[in-house]
């Protein structure tokens, strides 16, 4: 919801306002979910629960918020310890690498199930980070995906047991923080990524359009 998404916003504000060698590590407090998405409660009534924040502003917020944490100037790492469907599994993709509980746990794009079209902006993020069968079979077939086969699809980059899981994503986070202390030449190289043309912001890149949402409809 928007209370989150502003919550979220705001430590990002802290993390980029640090300078020095950084990663940023993502992880839930939940052990059953790392995310299960849109606050659907909220959505269906917004005005039975005001503690969701302006339900006008969350689509736009949302995906800036998407568009920021893809283009973050420092290594990031997604601790999946559990469920991510829908929007956490856009969040997630979000991140430069990923590690999974490998016991349990799904990660999903439901939008097909619950009966809602993808927004094109989640549907350029797709396309950014999966091969194109795991693409198909994740956005248009709803697949479920395990750690391990989420492993082996190449959707995340490594699994492991929930007791160790975040320690797991903080060493890697730890290894790759030398690659932060140069914040200007990290970010940038990470918008110029596939493509000479910056593809990732061009207008049909994901950094682009989720950042324009409201110009793909």
């Amino acid at each position: 919801n928007t209370t989150f998404v502003r919550e979220i916003a705001e430590a990002l504000n802290e993390v980029e306002a640090s300078d020095g060698p950084a990663a940023l590590v993502t992880a839930s407090s939940s052990e059953k979910f790392f995310s299960n998405g849109l606050d659907l409660d909220w959505v269906a009534a917004p005005d039975e629960h005001p503690e969701g924040g302006d339900r006008k502003a969350f689509g736009g917020e949302f995906m800036t918020l998407m568009g920021r944490i893809i283009t973050l100037p420092i290594p990031t790492v997604c601790c999946i310890n559990g469920h991510a469907f829908g929007a956490g599994f856009m969040a997630a993709l979000c991140h430069d690498l990923r590690v999974m509980r490998s016991d349990r746990g799904f990660i999903c794009a439901n939008e097909m199930q619950l009966g809602m079209a993808i927004p094109k902006p989640e549907l350029a993020l797709f396309r950014h980070k999966l091969p194109m069968n795991v693409f198909h079979e994740t956005v248009q077939l709803a697949r479920r995906w395990t750690g391990p086969d989420a492993l082996a699809a190449g959707i995340v980059q490594q699994t492991g047991e929930l007791d160790g899981l975040l320690e797991i994503a903080q060493r890697k986070a730890a290894e790759l923080a030398p690659l932060g202390a140069n914040r200007k030449v990290f970010g940038a190289q990470k918008e110029l990524l596939y493509g000479e043309n910056a593809v990732i912001n061009g207008l049909q890149g994901p950094a682009y359009m989720l950042r324009n949402a409201e110009q793909f409809h």
